[in-house]
């Protein structure tokens, strides 16, 4: 990943003769040792012609690296009226990688490492001074190759992204490189031999690059079954009928060469991502289209210049107009996370968590440190103005304290994610401790604190007086854990919850280090091997977008366009005009509009003009049915309660049958063909049916060669356990749930889950991820609405509340509350049906939002159930797991879902970017609240059985 050397040099007023006669040819001397650059240098003072020394200034970055300064100085100094820095460092597409503002500022501005050296710290800033070393020793290495534009850009390509480099780009330098330049081979092997090789196989998907049909399939057969370096790269040229040059789309993609072929643009990425795929979902959000245009230039394609950074920060970084862009882009640099601790300065901020920091890690903890130095002398710098302070050494010290450690560890909150001292505490402490003599005239404490902190509403600002002292929670805090934060996995690894817990007599950690990919090689934002991956499209146009697989090789590949969503269409609501993205509510619906498409849930509604009638006999059931249970089955693998309900919410007659959707056999009639097996397979699917058939089975060739099946335990009605569905069929039993057999579950007791499905035991509705109702089956439909009177739950025995002191929460549709925190969410059809043509026209399911927002869950002692709600809504619970919850657990599960709901409706890349959360447009979140701040009082309770399995059958899933 090189910066791109460009001279801007300024000709006027100065005759370009009086220039070379008066240019110093000792600045070739820095070149001594670089026999490219001391040539080309040689060559700049020797013309004569001012044409051609604008060609030789403007091709001198591509031999004369930016780590040779002494020699870039020297140059620069020589030209009248030009800029003292070149205008693209080896450093600066690395400056977002930055961990500290200060630092990144300082890094965008400077002209060599040695200028960041004393903002940045190396042993904070480690990703920011690997690109950098990793791009000057690109520099080096790849100026040797001197004029030879294909052996430079297969050298480039090597030093591209800090991924292992491919046996195929190293044989490729070799074989363009070895004639032209020993030193270049030793310096690339200097590099590359610390790093693992990658699989070619990785490269799979490049066969899709060829131009004829005949190449693509010489290209997986080679790929597959050759192992040697040579047979693969001598199988393709064969296989091919093409030698591998720069400019064909296969060699492009096998070998990692830029598109553009642009020798003088040596930073380039992988073009289905851009450089920040994360960050380029944010310029979207821009209010203004020059801060659009700027967000887009600098995390797309290329760095930009610098001029691009500085216009930038003075336009959009602190422009109160970009809040959502700008709050956009804080949630992928460092998203709010529960927890902090660990701290050895900043250490009343310990020990709290169910508070959301974006920072709390060693770095910030020294940067609030060393904030303070710098204002001990007399000045504090904000990022609107400095502002002349008293000895804050002898002044409010503690106060002063809190600010930094505030404005470096960054508490959010979930509704606003700002980081800003509150306005009270602002103007208190200026008017104490300011030193009002030095002020700007015309400013007072208020007039300054109205600039840096508007508010004292505490969800939009921060009250130091929570930071004066250390935490009360005390010894309890272990009560709550968070494994992941902060990460202690490489960076090129994500951290996930360890919820399987360790078997007896094993030692184990409470989280898995996993591969992952980057969105863009200078993101910092890591998904899931396997997983499907939203980034904006590189058409560069706002509402386009591609979906990619994260592979193996640590890559986004495969990826796919999108159809493009026009973010400029409004809907028309009660004469009102409504933008794309908002949500609101028309009546008691709560409603999104997406590309002019209005998404709303089906509640039935009351208001001041219903009638007397109206109010008696109505029922808060979609289109109000009436509150009867007699279970029907959609083609969706939904059970509802009715079939007034099915056809409510747009099922015919013929799309639903009755009778509850686990109580048919999706194998009965076989619809698999004779050499086939049929597994019954169930899910609830939110694609179209009519396009994505929801079918609830999977046809298993026979005799089925179980071994090629991953291992995904399941367990039998007779309780014995097997690796996974084709063996249990293949030994005749009977599937019964998903995951190691559990001794609590080897009897059948049925119970309601509640999506209204009866399961023959817990651990099958768990193996559902569907949260238990009451025990037995399934006989009522729950109160939907606040006004409804009606309900068939009278009969319905309710299990104890986990805890005493808790305001519950019941599910709609639902007969029983719970303590947990309950999202209901608004998706778009269209957006997962087009999900689902991507996905080998797979249909996206219930259980695949559930899986994908699993992982968002930090706190192990939480965990996540959910379904699909009678009112087309998606509800998730977020529930603790232990069997008598503390006030603590319960508080952090509410938190969970707060943040949750959060990044759903501020449209965060952190969860937009996984497909199928793309798709969610709005959330209502529930919590439940507590009544007191310690440990909550706990009972007995036979709803214990199902919650204190959780634990245990976490590794159902």
């Amino acid at each position: 990943m090189f910066a791109c050397l460009e001279m801007i040099v300024l000709f006027l007023a100065v005759n370009i003769y009086d220039f070379v006669a008066a240019q110093d040819p000792s600045c070739c001397h820095h070149a001594r040792d670089l026999s490219p650059c001391r040539e080309a240098c040689d060559q700049l003072a020797a013309t004569k012609s001012e044409s051609r020394l604008k060609h030789l200034l403007q091709r001198l970055p591509s031999y004369c690296p930016e780590s040779m300064g002494e020699l870039w100085v020297c140059i620069n100094s020589s030209l009248p009226g030009a800029s003292k820095k070149s205008d693209g460092w080896v450093g600066l597409g690395c400056c977002e990688l930055a961990i500290l503002v200060e630092c990144r500022r300082e890094c965008k501005s400077a002209s060599s490492k040695s200028d960041i050296s004393k903002i940045c710290r190396k042993e904070y800033e480690t990703a920011l001074y690997n690109c950098i070393n990793r791009n000057e020793m690109g520099s080096v290495c790849c100026s040797y190759a001197g004029r030879h534009t294909n052996c430079r850009e297969y050298c480039q390509a090597i030093f591209r992204t800090d991924s292992s480099p491919s046996p195929s780009q190293i044989k490729a330098v070799e074989s363009y490189c070895a004639s032209i330049s020993p030193q270049l081979l030793r310096c690339v092997d200097n590099y590359t031999q610390s790093y693992p090789m990658t699989n070619p196989i990785d490269s799979l998907y490049c066969c899709d690059r060829a131009e004829t049909p005949s190449c693509q399939a010489a290209c997986r057969r080679i790929l597959m079954t050759m192992t040697t370096e040579n047979e693969i790269v001598d199988g393709l040229i064969e296989g091919c009928k093409t030698q591998p040059l720069p400019q064909d789309p296969l060699w492009q993609c096998f070998l990692e060469i830029p598109k553009s072929g642009n020798p003088g643009v040596s930073v380039n990425t992988s073009p289905s991502t851009g450089l920040d795929g994360a960050k380029l979902h944010c310029c979207s959000k821009a209010n203004t289209t020059i801060c659009r245009d700027l967000c887009n230039k600098l995390y797309s394609s290329s760095w930009g210049s610098t001029q691009s950074w500085l216009e930038f920060d003075r336009l959009c970084e602190y422009n109160t107009v970009e809040a959502s862009m700008l709050t956009c882009l804080a949630d992928v640099r460092e998203p709010c996370q529960l927890g902090c601790k660990d701290l050895s300065y900043c250490t009343n901020f310990n020990n709290r968590p169910t508070e959301l920091f974006r920072s709390c890690n060693v770095q910030s903890d020294q940067g609030a440190r060393n904030d303070m130095k710098l204002w001990e002398k007399g000045s504090i710098k904000m990022r609107l103005m400095s502002i002349p302070v008293l000895d804050i050494r002898k002044c409010k010290p503690e106060m002063w304290k809190a600010v930094a450690c505030s404005l470096q560890i960054k508490p959010c909150h979930s509704k606003s994610r700002g980081s800003v001292i509150c306005r009270s505490d602002c103007i208190f402490m200026l008017e104490n401790c300011g030193d009002h003599s030095k002020f700007p005239e015309g400013q007072t404490p208020e007039t300054i604190c109205d600039l840096l902190s508007p508010t004292d509403d505490i969800e939009y600002c921060i009250p130091l007086e929570r930071y004066l002292s250390p935490s009360t929670l005390g010894n309890i805090v272990e009560e709550v854990i968070h494994p992941c934060n902060p990460n202690p996995c490489p960076s090129n690894q994500l951290c996930e919850v360890n919820r399987k817990g360790c078997q007896p007599g094993q030692d184990c950690l409470p989280y898995f280090c996993v591969q992952g990919c980057k969105l863009g090689e200078a993101s910092e934002f890591l998904v899931h091997q396997g997983a499907l991956i939203q980034v904006p499209s590189s058409k560069g146009e706002a509402g386009c977008y591609k979906v990619c697989t994260c592979s193996q090789s640590g890559r986004l590949e495969n990826c796919m366009e999108m159809p493009c969503v026009d973010m400029q269409k409004t809907c028309i609501v009660g004469g009102q005009r409504k933008s794309h993205g908002t949500s609101f509510k028309v009546d008691c619906n709560v409603c999104s509009c997406f590309a002019g498409k209005l998404i709303c849930s089906t509640r039935q509604c009351l208001n001041e003009y219903s009638s007397e009638v109206d109010r008696r006999i109505f029922t808060g059931l979609p289109c109000n049915c009436p509150d009867q249970f007699v279970p029907v089955c959609g083609q969706n693998g939904r059970t509802y309660p009715s079939a007034c309900i099915a056809r409510c919410v747009g099922f015919l007659d013929h799309q639903f049958e009755f009778g509850s959707c686990l109580s048919k056999d999706p194998c009965t009639p076989n619809p698999c063909s004779k050499t086939q097996r049929c597994i019954p397979k169930r899910k609830v699917c939110l694609s179209s049916i009519a396009d994505y058939a929801c079918n609830q089975y999977d046809c298993v060739s026979r005799p089925a060669n179980c071994d090629s099946v991953p291992v995904d335990s399941v367990c039998d009605t007779e309780g014995a356990e097997h690796p996974n569905l084709c063996v249990l069929y293949q030994r005749g039993k009977i599937f019964a749930y998903t995951g190691q057999c559990q001794d609590a579950c080897k009897l059948d007791k049925p119970v309601c889950g509640q999506n209204g499905e009866t399961y023959n035991t817990v651990c099958a509705a768990y193996s559902d991820r569907v949260a238990v109702d009451y025990h037995g089956q399934c006989s009522a439909v729950g109160v939907v609405s606040d006004y409804s009177s009606h309900t068939d739950c009278t009969n319905v025995i309710c299990p104890p509340l986990s805890a005493t002191g808790c305001k519950p929460v019941t599910p709609p549709g639902a007969c029983c509350p719970l303590c947990a925190g309950m999202l209901r969410i608004l998706w778009n059809k269209e957006q997962l049906d087009a999900f689902a043509k991507l996905n080998h026209r797979q249909p996206v399911t219930v259980h695949d939002i559930l899986q994908t927002l699993r992982l968002h869950i930090s706190v192990p002692q939480c965990d996540i159930f959910g379904f699909l709600s009678i009112e087309s809504e998606v509800v998730i619970l977020i529930v603790p797991v232990d069997q008598q919850p503390t006030s603590l657990q319960i508080e952090a599960c509410n938190k969970e879902a707060e943040k949750i709901d959060s990044l759903i409706n501020f449209g965060s890349p952190t969860l937009v970017s996984h497909v199928p959360l793309s798709a969610l447009t709005a959330s209502q979140v529930q919590v439940s609240s507590k009544t007191s701040s310690g440990n909550i009082n706990r009972m007995p309770l036979c709803f214990a059985l199902f919650l204190s399995l959780l634990l245990t059958v976490a590794t159902l899933f």
